[in-house]
């Protein structure tokens, strides 16, 4: 059989067990060369069962006996420890340890393979260790997260920082281990590729900083509804991450933007709305400027008779005869003096119905103002704040006022502007053509 570079008879072996089997095997009239390969074989398959018996005890007696503990005791950090998979990444841990200390001795006869062997599973103890440690620091932010300190912010950008620097660092040591120079020296080499880091890693880094900023500044919380028509944004924050944050739509939709676009460009954050408890209403109706007139003395007795607006009625009525008496004023011209109009009761009784409604808010703003007239008749818009934020809730409330004002509005000899429909021009021309 032709000599293996890998093989070096003339390196004595080191380990006890090893020279021992090697001994055996050549006193059965076995060549060194086969002598190494038999003791080899031996001691991996041994190996190999040994390890097979530690992970079976660790499988059933370890992780047995962590999940009893963890369902016994009533605090929620060994949970997350065994749903991140933390005693599977002890246990492999040690298994990968135990091999990088005995699986060099079983190759003891081929002192080529055993260097890269070496190599290689210092490559895998240093993963091995990432994973366990990246374990850890996802416990560390699921235990964060079930914290009411902690759970509006931005955990999972620390995270990601973090898990950056440690594959860093692992990368930096993989490749000191393969080349065989020292960790400072590839460092060294990695300066001046800086400015090509910064270009790879823009987006990250802009990220980091806006991840840090909207922290800090607290302008925006996972949970937070935002609004960001130029991105199609308008629903709940669910992640914010290193490099992204993702928002759930009202619509179910999930929209991902860049982190860094929360401080670049502007949004809409609902959270004070929310956090105040109320949420507005802001609508007019269009009053047609025709409709708009004095009301007869018989109107306002019969104005009267709404609960609401009587005693507002009552006291306009004393006020205008006091200033009407004050001036003397000539009562034989509508317009001399002062008299009520039938859009400043209606405007007085939608506030007092405002007023009056249990669901307004009525410790914040409450307003019914008149804006300046348009094409489209005289906007008469209610300015006021449900008592809740939730949006069926917010509808219905706003309908219900609606609904009841656009009834009511009849009564008080008022119509609301509409653009003529194409029934309005027909009966218009069936009109005209009669009386032609």
């Amino acid at each position: 059989m032709k000599n293996l570079d890998m093989l070096n008879f003339s390196e004595q072996p080191t380990s006890s067990i090893y020279q021992y089997i090697f001994n055996l095997f050549a006193k059965l009239g076995l060549p060194d060369q086969q002598a190494h390969i038999v003791t080899a074989a031996g001691l991996l398959f041994a190996f190999a069962v040994l390890l097979y018996a530690l992970d079976y005890i660790m499988r059933k007696v370890f992780y047995s006996a962590l999940n009893r503990i963890a369902r016994r005791t009533s605090t929620k950090w060994d949970d997350f420890l065994l749903e991140n998979k933390v005693h599977v990444r002890v246990s492999r841990t040690i298994l990968v340890l135990l091999t990088r200390q005995l699986l060099p001795m079983i190759f003891l006869g081929f002192p080529v393979l055993t260097a890269a062997l070496v190599k290689l599973l210092d490559i895998v103890v240093l993963l091995t260790i990432y994973h366990l440690v990246n374990s850890l620091l996802k416990t560390c932010r699921d235990i964060f997260r079930s914290s009411n300190a902690f759970k509006d912010k931005p955990i999972d950008s620390y995270l990601q920082v973090v898990q950056i620097f440690l594959i860093f660092v692992i990368g930096t040591l993989a490749v000191s281990l393969l080349t065989g120079n020292s960790p400072w020296s590839f460092l060294v080499s990695l300066g001046a590729a800086s400015a090509i880091l910064m270009l790879v890693f823009k987006d990250t880094i802009l990220g980091f900083v806006a991840s840090i900023q909207v922290s800090a500044n607290d302008s925006v919380r996972v949970g937070d509804w935002i609004e960001m028509p130029k991105y199609g944004v308008d629903g709940d924050v669910l992640q914010i991450n290193l490099n992204n944050v993702k928002i759930q739509n009202w619509d179910k939709t999930i929209v991902t933007i860049p982190t860094y676009t929360l401080l670049s460009d502007s949004f809409k954050n609902y959270r004070g709305m929310q956090e105040t408890g109320g949420r507005r209403i802001k609508r007019a109706l269009n009053i047609k400027m025709s409709s708009v007139r004095y009301l007869s003395e018989e109107e306002i007795r019969a104005l009267k008779k709404i609960r609401l607006l009587a005693p507002y009625i009552e006291k306009r009525e004393r006020e205008i005869a006091d200033y009407n008496k004050t001036w003397n004023t000539d009562s034989s011209s509508p317009v001399n003096g002062r008299k009520m109009t039938n859009i400043g009761l209606f405007r007085a009784y939608v506030l007092a119905y405002a007023k009056h409604n249990p669901n307004i808010h009525q410790e914040l703003t409450l307003l019914v103002r008149q804006l300046a007239p348009s094409e489209y008749g005289i906007p008469l818009e209610l300015y006021m704040f449900t008592k809740g934020t939730q949006w069926a809730y917010f509808e219905d409330t706003m309908a219900d006022i609606f609904d009841h004002l656009l009834a009511a509005i009849k009564h008080f000899h008022l119509q609301v502007f509409e653009l003529p429909a194409s029934d309005d021009l027909r009966l218009l021309g069936a009109q005209q053509a009669s009386t032609a």
